[in-house]
């Protein structure tokens, strides 16, 4: 990968950062503006980047999407090695995957439009060919941006499912098949289980606290389909707003 046939990209995306930074408060037509140009340079140095890399599996980037779980943070900007590549991010949203080439990253998340002190700031390191999901979680100030490893592959015909916790004043907990099976057993906070193969179905899944029957979330008409992976993730406060809920990802 040569760095010299994106450096026009680059310079220009950071020439309209500068730009956007100087007009956000004095106009905000040219702010969006150039803010949307400055984005667009960057999606065309991702684009050259990614077209520079062979097709073995092992040289090809990594591809990381962001999720906002922080129940109780507002909107934010996230940053990566200084350049701002998400703008008023809010709680719940998802990222689409994009490439990034092997390597270590600082990260910075900022409440939207306040760039003083950071909620999140720290390092990641991604290596080729992988898929990660870097999530913001936690309560108050004891926040943390966790990175974790998403599966694509699949056997032929089944499925494939994990539990992520990531509701900060819930327990650990159990996913259990309704009427049924226990899944996953004494999943803690900020914990992912492992991958578990299945046969494609519909279930209804519920949330217990670890080790009790008493339900804290339901998980009705749960439809996990052939050759596809599954992250259920629990997110929210329980008995809080806003509300303990399943978000369930592909992969």
């Amino acid at each position: 990968m040569s760095f010299s046939n994106n450096r026009p990209y680059f310079e220009k995306a950071s020439m309209y950062k500068m730009l956007a930074d100087y007009y956000h408060y004095s106009n905000p037509t040219l702010h969006d503006y150039y803010y949307k140009k400055h984005i667009k340079n960057l999606q065309k140095m991702i684009a050259s980047e990614r077209s520079e890399v062979t097709v073995s599996n092992s040289e090809q980037p990594a591809k990381v999407r962001v999720l906002h779980a922080i129940p109780d943070a507002p909107n934010v900007d996230i940053y990566v090695n200084g350049t701002r590549i998400l703008k008023d991010f809010p709680y719940k949203k998802l990222t689409d995957y994009l490439p990034l080439p092997k390597g270590k990253y600082q990260v910075d998340i900022y409440p939207t439009g306040n760039v003083i002190s950071t909620l999140i700031s720290r390092k990641v390191e991604v290596d080729n060919g992988k898929l990660y999901t870097l999530v913001a979680a936690g309560s108050g100030k004891n926040l943390r941006l966790i990175p974790f490893e998403d599966h694509s592959n699949v056997p032929q015909g089944e499925a494939k499912v994990r539990f992520i916790h990531l509701s900060p004043n819930t327990p650990a907990v159990d996913v259990v098949v309704k009427h049924s099976d226990v899944v996953f057993t004494n999943i803690p906070y900020r914990q992912a289980t492992n991958y578990l193969g299945v046969t494609p179905m519909t279930i209804d899944l519920e949330i217990r606290p670890a080790g009790t029957e008493k339900a804290l979330l339901a998980l009705p008409n749960v439809q996990l389909q052939p050759n596809t992976v599954y992250s259920i993730y629990a997110i929210g406060l329980n008995q809080g707003k806003p509300p303990l809920e399943g978000l369930i990802l592909i992969p």
